[in-house]
């Protein structure tokens, strides 16, 4: 069973709506959020206020981490890929993946694990190794064109891993509900054109990394 990370402090808002490739906040970044500061705000070095999470967007690239979500069989081949659907700070509803920023002292795999129970539910039991490795890095720009994604708030740079989850899922913050979805049905162009950010093509190089796609 995965080691679990310490709970947040319960007067801590967690990173609510706050992944790569996420459509401008009507209040241009300064709502609700990650940076909202808490009322123990003055005591975590690492909190960010409004203000000072939109200057530092505007000055250095913000490093995030992002998960597909699998199952698989007794010989670990992926039979099903678990896909959100959100509704976006905006209203839009649309689909994405696990996804989040990585907190200021926390490693890499407690920011996987924290994002992936935020948005799965605590039962979801996901599978992480003991040093996770990504199977790719994904660069999102703020102008379109410069690559395969796109997040017009930032410059942000995601680590991306496939997760095998083995519980039971039970979406919670900003996740109204996760669709397992066969290996091809989540490679479609029609599943592409509803994601976010241009992760259509991030599922598509999970499942090539764990030779999913036929």
């Amino acid at each position: 069973m995965p080691v679990r990370t310490p709970d947040p402090d319960p007067n801590e808002r967690d990173d609510e709506n706050d992944r790569p490739g996420t459509p401008r906040d009507p209040l241009g970044g300064m709502g609700a959020g990650f940076g909202s500061p808490a009322a123990d705000s003055a005591s975590n070095p690492g909190w960010l206020s409004d203000v000072e999470l939109a200057e530092a967007r505007r000055r250095m690239p913000m490093l995030y981490v992002e998960a597909v979500p699998v199952r698989t069989d007794g010989v670990g081949a992926v039979t099903e890929v678990g896909i959100l659907l959100r509704a976006t700070p905006v209203g839009e509803i649309t689909r994405t993946i696990v996804s989040g920023r990585v907190r200021y002292g926390e490693t890499v795999r407690d920011a996987l694990f924290r994002h992936l129970e935020n948005d799965l539910g605590p039962m979801a039991f996901p599978l992480l190794p003991p040093q996770p490795t990504p199977f790719t890095v994904a660069e999102y720009f703020p102008m379109p064109g410069l690559g395969a994604f796109h997040d017009d708030r930032q410059h942000a740079v995601s680590l991306a891993f496939v997760v095998p989850v083995t519980g039971t899922c039970e979406p919670r913050q900003d996740a109204l509900e996760v669709t397992w979805m066969s290996p091809e049905e989540a490679c479609s162009d029609t599943l592409a054109g509803e994601m976010e950010g241009g992760r259509g093509t991030l599922v598509r190089l999970a499942l090539a990394s764990v030779g999913a796609l036929r």
